[in-house]
């Protein structure tokens, strides 16, 4: 299913700002009904009033966006630079964006690792709690994908890299079942990574790939895809739950 979801993303052709808009709507929905309420579930604990993971979620958002801040206005000062460092600086810059990318499709895989923790633990618990798990995890597993290549190639990657990640997202689950046969990490833990992971998400969708999405085509059609991958996401969750 993850492997799909990357194969659609990478079929769209001239219809990008369609799925640039759906992919905002998919992970704002996996923002909302998956992520956080998962992470405020495993690290509960308040910090004067607030729970950690909401915390986190804070903290990841603030944190991608200080990283692209710190880029634009490196990029923003390229003028007062000699002509002939122009190209060395706006290289960096360049690379720096695709780190963003890199970066967010890392997490991307690791959070499908943590759907096969959930998997694992699952079967621990019981066959049948195992089965209905492992169904929900693959229902989620295309938006994953999706995201995945999307996200990479947006920010300036070229397609064998986001190909590559795509191959690791689609394999972190089976491994991260695997792992779970040989210890557990602690459910606090994964509280806190869930929230500071939705904090990174949210600003990349907000900040960065619906801008894309309508700045060539501001049409109706594209915020109804982004309507229809947050309503995609409401109904994969709610059937998984």
């Amino acid at each position: 299913m993850t492997l799909i979801g990357g194969w659609v993303a990478q079929r769209t052709g001239d219809r990008r700002h369609l799925v640039l808009g759906f992919a905002a709507g998919l992970m704002l929905g996996v923002v909302a009904f998956d992520l956080l309420p998962e992470a405020v579930r495993a690290a509960p604990d308040e910090i004067h009033g607030v729970p950690q993971a909401l915390l986190m979620f804070a903290a990841g958002f603030l944190t991608i966006h200080i990283i692209e801040r710190a880029v634009a206005i490196h990029r923003s000062h390229e003028g007062e630079y000699a002509a002939h460092t122009h190209g060395h600086r706006h290289g960096h810059d360049d690379h720096a964006r695709q780190g963003i990318g890199l970066t967010a499709a890392g997490a991307l895989v690791g959070h499908s690792l943590m759907d096969g923790f959930a998997i694992g633990a699952a079967f621990q618990a019981g066959t049948t709690v195992g089965t209905v798990v492992a169904i929900a995890v693959v229902a989620h597993d295309f938006a994953d994908g999706f995201n995945t290549y999307t996200i990479t190639r947006m920010y300036g990657n070229d397609r064998r890299r986001a190909l590559t990640l795509l191959a690791a997202d689609a394999l972190a689950p089976v491994t991260g079942a695997a792992i779970t046969l040989l210890f557990t990490i602690p459910v606090h833990l994964l509280g806190l990574y869930l929230g500071f992971f939705a904090g990174f998400l949210l600003y990349l969708a907000t900040s960065d790939i619906l801008p894309e999405a309508h700045s060539p085509h501001p049409s109706r059609t594209t915020l109804l895809c982004t309507l229809l991958g947050v309503a995609f996401m409401w109904l994969v969750i709610g059937f998984a739950d």
